[in-house]
């Protein structure tokens, strides 16, 4: 009730806001029915919201925030935190499995061997490898063995490893994450941006590129949502067995798909040109930092020296759980019942917009957790600033665009519709079709 007072006073919750059922609210906070029921009316009766039959319980239209206690002395306020999670690198944090993890991590504690317990082995737990093997061959496509999978704290930790591993030039794609990018050339290695457009990045580019290295999104390029096309995916193979490089394979949300089939994983054309990387960040959650990389046998030692201090793996305890959840198939359902819950949250966007904003184009769409709304010219900067005053956090394509890419300018959003909360979704699309330029 403290916090939720505090979020009106301060205008964090702007008048009007309409708040989750507190029945929602409480599953989603693991509290009592009644503690947030009686928090709600509590405030009800202090006036800071009120609850209407048919509107829900909403922020009072009186309840503005407080003057401050000096008059004089004026510090700037802090930028209001968003009220709804936009950002395209985000799942729906509130869908964790809490009572399958619960069980497997019972489940993996109690049956846990002795050896788990004293100095791991830096490749990570040979359960989590095996149960990934088989997971990965039967649901990606990918072609390994436990001994050439090396278990990572996330995508991330993977990407360090590498970058100490590689040298020279990486070439990527000319839209993607600028913190992926950043890992390389702090390992000492430059970017080379490769071309992107509906058929993801243009390799036949990679012949006239001075790298050792490719790190590509195929399953779904990001940001801007299409599949590397066969073609590309041939050429990419051939340009690296012809110069003895690699293909860095993100495979980062593979597993949802709504509108085509199954794209299979790169790596099943050559696993000794082809390194996979994958993580549990959008199919459970990021705070897991749960990873993996997919190698070519003649890569392993190095990779596991490059790793290092056993003070940065990953937990034992972490990995025996993921292990026993593959294992018993609670994985798969999990995935399952998100695709399903995805797609039902894409399909309303989609209808929202054609409906609201019918001038504004969305793309990317077939697959993943996010979706490319193209923006007249000019919109884009100004666009992200009215989100923010709406509550929104979201991002601007041009945030992806690589700094020496000679591809004209693109302006959009990149909106991510995974972090929204079910209870909150629709309020969410009216904030962002609010933040919307008009129709010309």
């Amino acid at each position: 009730m403290t916090a939720l007072r505090e979020a009106i006073t301060s205008g964090r919750l702007a008048p009007g806001t309409r708040l989750p059922p507190y029945r929602t609210l409480a599953v989603d906070l693991g509290l009592a029915r009644n503690t947030v029921g009686e928090a709600y009316a509590e405030l009800v009766a202090e006036g800071w919201l009120t609850a209407r039959q048919g509107s829900g319980t909403r922020v009072a239209p009186r309840a503005t925030p407080l003057p401050a206690k000096d008059p004089v002395r004026r510090v700037a306020a802090p930028a209001p935190r968003p009220v709804y999670d936009f950002m395209p690198t985000s799942p729906d944090a509130s869908a964790f499995p809490r009572s399958a993890w619960l069980a497997s991590s019972r489940r993996a504690l109690n049956g846990a061997p002795s050896d788990a317990l004293g100095v791991g082995d830096p490749r990570g737990r040979v359960e989590l490898r095996t149960a990934l093997a088989e997971y990965l061959a039967r649901a990606r496509g990918v072609r390994t063995a436990p001994h050439r999978i090396v278990v990572c704290a996330g995508f991330a930790h993977a990407l360090r490893i590498l970058g100490e591993v590689l040298d020279g030039a990486v070439a990527v794609e000319s839209y993607g994450l600028a913190f992926h990018r950043s890992l390389l050339t702090g390992a000492g290695l430059r970017t080379v941006p490769l071309t992107v457009d509906a058929d993801g990045a243009r390799t036949a580019e990679l012949d006239s590129v001075d790298a050792g290295a490719v790190l590509l999104t195929p399953a779904h390029q990001f940001p801007t949502g299409g599949p590397l096309s066969a073609r590309r995916r041939t050429a990419a193979v051939d340009w690296a067995r012809a110069t003895g490089s690699v293909v860095l394979e993100d495979d980062y949300d593979g597993e949802f798909r709504y509108d085509r089939e199954p794209v299979g994983a790169v790596q099943g054309l050559d696993p000794d040109r082809v390194i996979y990387l994958g993580s549990t960040s959008k199919s459970l959650s990021p705070a897991l930092r749960l990873g993996w990389l997919v190698l070519p046998d003649g890569l392993v030692d190095e990779v596991v020296a490059v790793k290092g201090v056993r003070e940065l793996w990953t937990g034992v305890f972490d990995q025996l759980t993921l292990a026993d959840f593959i294992a018993r198939g609670a994985y798969d359902r999990h995935v399952r019942l998100m695709r399903r819950t995805y797609r039902r949250r894409r399909d309303r966007l989609v209808a929202v917009l054609a409906e609201r904003a019918p001038h504004i184009a969305v793309s990317g769409i077939a697959a993943g957790l996010h979706a490319v709304l193209d923006l007249p010219p000019g919109t884009e900067q100004e666009t992200v600033r009215a989100a923010g005053r709406h509550g929104l956090a979201l991002a601007g394509l041009d945030t992806f665009r690589h700094p020496l890419s000679g591809m004209p300018p693109r302006e959009g959003l990149v909106i991510g519709f995974g972090a929204p909360p079910d209870h909150a979704f629709n309020d969410a699309l009216d904030a962002l079709c609010a933040a919307l330029p008009p129709a010309p």
